[in-house]
């Protein structure tokens, strides 16, 4: 998104600094255009990516007592309000579309390099390094995050009844091969995220 000329025009007037943050925050919006797969727990519509950044922050502050690690929860925060900003230019990726994951991290990181870039060089340093943590997975932080991002669409997708994952025919074996992930960072929300994948299969919502 570019922002429009007459807002910045209005921006121009501002110093430097400040002018930079609004223009990221503005960027920021155009995720709430940005639709994903699984629909709100209600089915009536389909889930942007930027109400999905803000559900996983809430996640992670509610589940932080059923962490497997000790983290900082401030800093899982950070990640998650960052990690799918790169949608604006990427789009979301369907994790069950195995094509499409195949060009998505090239398309992802370019897309990062613009979007961060945005901001005053010290914030946009730290928030892209917030997002290269969340994408290694390799601080006990990243890997709750994951477990949280990971964990959001399931429950979704058993509220709407399998609806997602029937339409394109994806099994109880694979939905538990890709979700497995969760227990690097929570077992307990893993094991939480295999009761509704049984219990989906029980209901016959998806096949084994």
């Amino acid at each position: 998104m570019s922002v429009p000329e007459h807002t910045d025009a209005a921006l121009e007037t501002l110093d430097a600094d400040l002018a930079a943050r609004l223009r990221f925050v503005l960027e920021a919006d155009s995720l709430k255009s940005v639709l994903r797969r699984n629909s709100i727990t209600d089915g009536s519509r389909r889930e942007n990516s930027a109400e999905h950044s803000w559900h996983l922050a809430l996640m992670a502050l509610v589940l932080a007592p059923r962490r497997g690690e000790p983290i900082d929860v401030a800093r899982v925060i950070e990640m998650l309000l960052v990690h799918d900003l790169v949608e604006i230019d990427a789009g979301d990726t369907f994790v069950y579309d195995d094509t499409a994951r195949e060009q998505k991290e090239e398309l992802e990181q370019r897309a990062a390099d613009r979007i961060f870039a945005m901001l005053p060089a010290a914030d946009a340093a730290r928030l892209r390094a917030r997002w290269d943590e969340f994408e290694a997975s390799a601080t006990p932080e990243a890997r709750f995050a994951h477990s949280v991002d990971r964990l959001a669409p399931l429950l979704l997708n058993h509220t709407n009844r399998g609806k997602v994952w029937a339409e394109h025919g994806v099994t109880g074996e694979r939905v538990r091969a890709y979700n497995a992930h969760i227990a690097a960072g929570a077992p307990d929300l893993w094991t939480a995220a295999r009761t509704l994948i049984d219990d989906a299969v029980r209901n016959e919502w998806i096949a084994e």
